[in-house]
């Protein structure tokens, strides 16, 4: 009679805590080293910045929505694409480096966040996060070339609209490209007056509400498309209500917190007009579909 020899399986070694996260805290100090100038002056830009301080709240807002949304089920990692993408953000920043141009670097930071995403978990994990995706994408400011080239059409259609709207309640003006003549005063529309400000905002905003509230891709692209005339027609009134209680009032509703005052209050109402169409998109998303015949 043969005695059966029992061999214990060996345990395996359990690795201490700081060897299993090691290779993420290698990670995140070399994406610091490499992408430290764009972080910080995108931070800078935010802070001081007007026409960007709407990075403030999407920046961490998109880091949320991220957390929140969690990771997708049967997501797979892609280290070939995710290498592929992460050499050609290295590549762009570099280059951008070398030209100094704050635009393409900061694309670069995004492009080497969505390389390190498709790394580890995939494109799918990467479409997962489509909407904090985009909102750290609109967060970035636009280049001033785009930014002079865009406010200057916008400030002649904010003219153009409030001189008309002052002219249909009998105030004597006179329109000279975006300078409105008024007797005894006049108003120059800037470009802090033009409504890109509020256009940028209010396009994250429809995209926020649009990624929450609604299902379908061609009724959040329906409400982000109307955020552009919502800002543009707003601002115009805008324009009109300065002129209206300059001529009418007071001169200084074209100056100071007064005037800060009134783009506040439009932009209150343009919050409000966003969501009701949104409320409405929404309803019209849940109706019953007509049977085909």
């Amino acid at each position: 009679m043969t005695e059966a020899v029992l061999t214990a399986r060996p345990r395996p070694v359990e690795r201490p805590l700081w060897f299993r996260h090691a290779p993420h805290v290698a990670t995140a100090a070399f994406f610091l080293i490499l992408f430290w100038q764009p972080v910080t002056t995108l931070g800078r830009d935010w802070w001081n910045d007007p026409e960007a301080s709407h990075g403030l709240l999407l920046g961490p807002l998109a880091v949320y929505l991220a957390w929140k949304r969690g990771r997708v089920g049967g997501a797979r990692a892609q280290p070939v694409l995710g290498l592929a993408l992460l050499v050609s953000a290295i590549v762009l920043r570099y280059v951008s480096g070398l030209a100094a141009e704050l635009f393409t670097m900061r694309a670069s930071l995004l492009l080497a966040g969505a390389g390190l995403v498709v790394m580890s978990a995939g494109m799918r994990q990467l479409a997962h996060w489509w909407l904090p995706t985009a909102l750290l994408a609109l967060s970035v400011p636009i280049p001033a070339v785009i930014l002079n080239t865009v406010a200057f059409p916008l400030q002649l259609k904010a003219s153009q609209l409030g001189a008309a709207l002052l002219q249909a309640r009998d105030v004597p003006v006179q329109l000279a490209g975006n300078v409105i003549h008024l007797p005894g005063r006049s108003l120059f529309v800037t470009e802090a007056c033009s409504g890109l400000r509020s256009l940028t905002a209010l396009a994250a905003l429809g995209l926020l509400i649009g990624g929450l509230w609604l299902q379908g891709p061609i009724a959040r692209f329906a409400l982000l498309a109307s955020a552009v005339p919502v800002a543009m027609v707003l601002n115009g009134l805008r324009v009109f209500l300065t002129g209206f209680l300059v001529y009418f009032v007071d001169a200084r509703f074209a100056e100071g917190f007064l005037h800060y005052s009134e783009g506040w209050v439009m932009f209150l109402v343009a919050f409000a007009i966003l969501g009701g169409m949104a409320w409405v998109i929404a309803r019209l998303e849940r109706l019953p579909k007509r049977a085909s015949p």
